[in-house]
């Protein structure tokens, strides 16, 4: 029986019940048994019925308490197809352009250089090619980076600044992170290539001062409140905080296992609302909120008589926007991302499926994805008319391929 009972069954929307229940027993199997992972949550719907719905594990390695539809989990990178979003109803309204220089919004960005070489403590700038566009900070091509990855002397550069990491005390709010991110050189210049970074937290910016609202306010009074996405936010409220579970992270070398931050009250990073509103990652959420934010996206902008964007506004969001239609592979193939590089092009705030056979997964040109650090997920398949989420919180991205598995059992339970 499916952990969660619905009102259709699978077969009534094309989907093999069979198949489906396999899903959860699969990753029990795979990785909750021997303690891989902490959980596994699991939800599918098509033509905007939820038909699958599980939870698996509990909200600690070797604990007794089981996760359930309440459970609240750090979606990280899942809050920049929000942020997009965000970006994108003031779009609608005329108030932000793609082509907008970003240092209409930030002017500290009209100075931004690009790195030439050197070192940490002596290196060589040039001025870009051209100016970072609002568009470039959907696309991440803003030749911004993150300074966890491991790849340029530009990344140890955010690292040395501390970029994102500013927690001690007040911190900073976006708008200062971003003015410091601006005195960094880039990577390259705006449109040359695809490098994940923090792109996203300036085009947060760009809604806090093209909107007057802070990004918190903005989610909640225009997103969260319509959609009814009563537990997502940048920071638990006690009255809810017993039902945040534990993050976790694998040591990619030694295989070692350590909690990144406890649950409930134990937690580090979320128990108060936070001066830094991490619009590339700083959201939590359960599944049954985000699947309202996915619906929304499938049904054209609307949720419940609540219109947030255009249905051609939804359409062209997933574009591939990248130039010259390439890839990610083709434009970033050396850079970390929450998406396969192969076969997926990059539209606005998410990856978008240009070459299904290029995956080596089954799926829909069209399909909307993206997943955050802790190994959340969801794809919207507008063909299929399917949505597709799954959770657990292990770090980082990729420990175990949970992603590419789910979308194998999903397709396979297609029966029409």
């Amino acid at each position: 029986m499916p952990d969660t009972e619905h009102d259709l069954s699978p077969a009534d929307v094309g989907l093999n019940q069979d198949r489906l229940d396999f899903i959860p027993d699969y990753f029990d199997k795979a990785y909750l048994k021997d303690g891989k992972l902490p959980c596994m949550a699991t939800m599918v719907s098509r033509n905007g019925q939820i038909v699958h719905e599980s939870y698996r594990g509990h909200t600690e390695l070797g604990g007794t308490t089981p996760i359930n539809a309440d459970t609240i989990f750090r979606i990280y990178s899942m809050t920049k197809p929000i942020t997009s979003v965000a970006a994108m109803m003031l779009h609608d309204e005329g108030v932000i352009r793609l082509d907008h220089e970003i240092a209409r919004y930030i002017p500290e960005f009209a100075d931004t250089e690009v790195w030439v070489g050197g070192d940490l403590l002596n290196y060589e700038t040039r001025k870009p090619d051209r100016a970072m566009t609002v568009r470039d900070a959907f696309t991440h091509t803003t030749g911004v980076t993150y300074g966890f990855l491991l790849q340029h002397e530009v990344d140890a550069l955010y690292r040395r600044e501390k970029i994102g990491l500013l927690g001690e005390g007040e911190g900073e709010t976006l708008g200062e992170m971003c003015a410091r991110i601006a005195k960094l050189p880039l990577l390259f210049s705006p449109g040359d290539q695809w490098n994940y970074g923090h792109s996203t937290d300036i085009l947060g910016r760009v809604v806090e001062v093209a909107s007057g609202m802070t990004l918190d306010v903005f989610f909640r009074e225009r997103i969260f409140g319509p959609l009814g996405m009563d537990d997502t936010d940048f920071f638990v409220p006690e009255s809810k905080l017993d039902r945040l579970m534990a993050c976790y992270a694998k040591d990619p070398l030694t295989g070692e296992v350590s909690m990144t931050d406890g649950p409930g009250a134990d937690s580090k990073a979320y128990t108060k609302q936070p001066k830094l509103l991490n619009a590339g990652g700083g959201l939590v959420s359960t599944l049954r909120d985000y699947h309202k934010f996915c619906l929304m996206l499938l049904q054209g902008g609307s949720l419940n008589g609540h219109r947030l964007l255009s249905p051609k506004t939804v359409e062209f969001m997933r574009l591939n926007h990248l130039p010259e239609g390439k890839t990610i592979k083709e434009m970033g193939d050396k850079t970390f991302s929450e998406a396969r590089m192969e076969g997926n092009g990059f539209g606005l705030g998410g990856s978008t499926l240009v070459d299904v056979a290029d995956t080596l997964t089954p799926g829909s040109i069209g399909t909307f994805s993206w997943g955050g650090l802790a190994n959340t997920f969801f794809w919207i398949d507008p063909v299929e008319e399917l949505i597709a989420i799954q959770a657990t919180q292990m770090i980082p991205t990729g420990c175990y391929p949970i992603r590419p598995q789910y979308q194998q059992l999903v397709y396979a339970a297609i029966d029409w």
